[in-house]
């Protein structure tokens, strides 16, 4: 099979691979779309916290964000799988320890991280492996496109469900890239008043377009205070966290989702003085079914958030922020390793 291979920092190339074979309580899966997104860049540059903790060592197989069809499934499994169309949960949990048992495998302490840790290669190849308990159907009528945003759009849901805004609550969301974006849409959906700040024109701009009320630069949102009863860190600024402990109203709350490059300061003493909840967010586990559900009865519908659709040979120059001449507004850039690179 074809696969895209990070060799080193800032360098990879698409490589002929072993076919992988399912094992016990495998399903094997022909990739049909993946999404690239921040993690992956910061893999590819080798700037990622993993690497220097030595949980994700060169070369790195990339791809979290994925659907496809099951075509063959290991010992086991039931073969009703096969020609399904799925996706698959990221945080592979050992599914013993008490994290596991309670439902909580996205922190399992000796859990793999598909595309991201060592342990178990990602998704940016012709064909894939998931464990049959990691795998969540597709429901007919669902895009290619959306089927590979369930992973941002469970992220996207959780941060809007912990921000606990209900219809008339302002929210404010840092951040116009995907997982802002599906949160706002997430948040519209429950009636909320939607207010997104952003450094990208475009993508402010197709905020707009999806009917985002209140639209605002990064400079314009930094001079209020206390506007805002939640605010939703979406974005990879380090100065975001503190920004939202001044935004929110007291007794509110702040979602932090997005993860800078280094340290963010904050002082604790606003929180305790505002009577503040902070929520940290991880991963998209416990909100994939429902994100799923969400997109599937069109409550929410994410398509219009990816720019083009490319070919693993075109992954690297994306990675390193090109954008094709033809791609659209949106931030997300998907791949289809279907598609042979002339």
């Amino acid at each position: 099979m074809r696969a895209l291979v990070v060799t080193s920092p800032s360098r990879a190339e698409v490589m002929e691979l072993e076919d992988p074979k399912p094992g016990q309580g495998e399903l094997l899966i022909r990739v049909e779309r993946v999404g690239i997104c921040g993690t992956d860049v910061e893999l590819f540059k080798g700037e990622m916290a993993y690497i220097d903790q030595g949980l994700t060592t060169f070369p790195i197989r990339l791809g979290h964000e994925w659907t496809g069809t099951v075509i063959e499934v290991g010992k086991g499994v039931n073969t009703s799988w096969i020609n399904k169309r799925v996706t698959g949960d990221t945080m592979l949990g050992c599914g013993n320890c008490s994290y596991c048992l309670n439902g909580n495998q996205h922190v399992c302490p000796d859990r793999l991280e598909v595309g991201i840790t060592d342990g178990w290669p990602g998704a940016l190849a012709e064909l894939h492996l998931i464990p049959e308990r990691f795998a969540l159907l597709i429901p007919d009528g669902l895009t290619l496109a959306a089927a590979a945003l369930i992973e941002p759009g469970g992220n996207s849901l959780r941060s809007v469900a912990a921000s606990e805004v209900n219809s008339g609550d302002r929210l404010l969301i840092i951040g116009a890239g995907t997982i802002g974006l599906l949160a706002a849409q997430f948040a519209l959906a429950r009636g909320v008043e939607v207010h997104i700040a952003g450094a990208r024109k475009s993508s402010l701009q197709l905020a707009q377009d999806l009917g985002i009320p209140f639209i605002y630069s990064l400079d314009e949102i930094s001079v209020s205070e206390d506007r805002f009863d939640a605010v939703i860190d979406a974005s990879s600024l380090v100065a975001a966290p503190g920004l939202a402990i001044k935004l929110v109203k007291p007794a509110g709350r702040i979602v932090l989702i997005g993860i800078s490059g280094s340290p963010s300061l904050v002082d604790s003493r606003e929180i305790a003085l505002k009577d503040l909840t902070a929520v940290g967010i991880l991963s998209a586990s416990p909100g994939l079914k429902s994100a799923i559900a969400i997109f599937s009865a069109g409550e929410v519908v994410p398509d219009s958030i990816v720019s083009e659709v490319i070919s693993l040979e075109e992954v690297p120059s994306r990675l390193l922020g090109a954008r094709g001449e033809n791609a659209g507004p949106g931030p997300k850039v998907q791949v289809d390793p279907r598609i042979i690179h002339q």
